[in-house]
């Protein structure tokens, strides 16, 4: 189905893509450093008492860091605005190329389903099989094995979004709407599973880790990327909807 009318071209996308992922990187920063800083600051205590009580298990020092922990916290804004804008980029893309699936004008619709998307396959699937740990937790000889595997892992998380994507679509349009909806969860659940299974566990949280600070980190962790999609998914969708009416109005007859 090709673009209608009142369908921006990319780059008029692209550039509405760009700004909701900053805006919403940022919001997502705000968010990390109110709800994660202070576990981070906790785990860093942890692991400076290790490296002081054992100096020769090799640990880092973060008072001889590279980067102070006052110049980290401003990068992490930063960093958060950066990735919220390349994330930005990258949903705009694909909602134009998949222009053409969808029926008429959804102002915006389809960019949020997408963000959604991105979430559930990107980011839920991943962290529970490989959440995020703090820092002192984790062997530094497996860290080139463990970040190989965690993009493996969000490859097969989209993966498993298509495949429910595709079973939805798989049953019949005239089908009852439940058993759409089962074949989606279905597809989406038999490739999350297997992904489980066949991808390797790591191991590495010291037995005298405090539990309530690792869980702590993680569901800030996640909630920091819940914040991230969701403010780009909801963004994207509103400055769609107003570019949509904007071109509609200016397509209109003159009286």
């Amino acid at each position: 189905m090709p673009l209608t009318t009142t369908t921006p071209p990319f780059v008029a996308v692209l550039v509405r893509g760009l700004l909701a992922g900053l805006i919403a990187g940022l919001l997502a920063g705000v968010f990390a450093y109110v709800a994660g800083e202070r576990h981070v600051e906790a785990a860093i205590a942890i692991e400076e008492a290790s490296t002081h009580a054992e100096p020769a298990a090799g640990a880092h020092d973060h008072e001889d860091a590279l980067v102070s922990r006052t110049g980290q916290r401003g990068g992490l804004f930063l960093a958060t605005g950066l990735f919220g804008a390349a994330m930005g980029g990258l949903l705009a893309t694909a909602y134009v190329l998949l222009s053409r699936r969808r029926r008429g004008d959804d102002d915006g619709r389809s960019g949020l389903l997408l963000a959604g998307a991105a979430l559930l396959g990107a980011v839920i699937v991943p962290f529970l099989k490989y959440p995020a740990n703090p820092p002192a937790v984790g062997d530094p000889a497996t860290i080139n094995q463990r970040t190989v595997t965690y993009l493996l892992m969000v490859v097969l998380g989209l993966v498993a979004v298509w495949a429910g994507s595709l079973g939805y679509r798989s049953v019949g349009a005239q089908a009852p709407t439940w058993l759409r909806a089962a074949a989606a969860v279905g597809g989406f659940l038999l490739v999350t599973a297997v992904s489980y299974v066949v991808m390797p566990s790591f191991q590495e949280v010291p037995a005298d880790f405090p539990a309530t600070l690792l869980w702590n980190f993680r569901l800030a962790s996640l909630g920091t990327q819940v914040v991230l999609w969701t403010g780009i998914g909801l963004l994207f969708a509103a400055l769609m909807h107003h570019e949509r009416r904007r071109r509609a109005g200016t397509a209109l007859p003159s009286t």
